[in-house]
């Protein structure tokens, strides 16, 4: 499997963190070298939240992704920090209920996807997130699909239990995007 390496970003609250952690356990279910960094702003919601994110079948130099293959942008100013980043031949996947202006790029692939009226629509309003990392999933097939629930699983945080199917779902639902 290739090196991935993410930058998932947007408003803090919106999940963009544990949507790093979901890719992060998928590398461990698979015995792969990975990292996995946070960085937020000193508001605890609405402030700026990203992750980097890297998976390798090689050892990883550094956890801090400045080229990154893939992105997920969550807002405007998302989209317009990271984008230019992308390697060529990478992928950005936009949250276009949020942000409808793309990085001016064509030797990107750029998906817009209404991923917050989704996930209202299918019943699940907090977790365009994992909307939008199933169609990072789909795009990139950074590891195997089987890997992906014992990373949910693995991720979602004991008291929140009861959201595993949810979240189980709604990555299904960015998967056919």
């Amino acid at each position: 499997m290739a090196e991935h390496r993410f930058v998932l970003s947007g408003f803090g609250g919106q999940g963009l963190l544990f949507g790093g952690k979901v890719i992060a356990y998928a590398g461990l279910v698979e015995d792969r070298y990975l990292s996995w960094l946070p960085s937020y702003g000193p508001e605890m919601r609405g402030g700026t939240a990203n992750c980097s994110v890297t998976l390798s079948d090689e050892p990883i130099g550094s956890p801090l992704v400045t080229d990154p293959t893939a992105v997920i942008a969550m807002n405007q100013p998302s989209v317009d920090k990271f984008g230019p980043t992308i390697v060529p031949g990478g992928v950005i996947v936009i949250d276009s209920a949020l942000t409808n202006t793309p990085p001016d790029r064509d030797d990107i692939k750029v998906f817009m996807i209404p991923a917050t009226e989704i996930a209202e629509k299918a019943g699940f309003k907090v977790l365009a997130n994992m909307v939008c990392l199933g169609k990072l999933w789909k795009e990139t097939g950074f590891c195997d699909e089987a890997s992906l629930e014992p990373a949910l699983r693995h991720a979602v945080p004991a008291k929140h239990a009861d959201m595993i199917d949810k979240n189980l779902e709604a990555l299904r639902l960015g998967m056919t995007l």
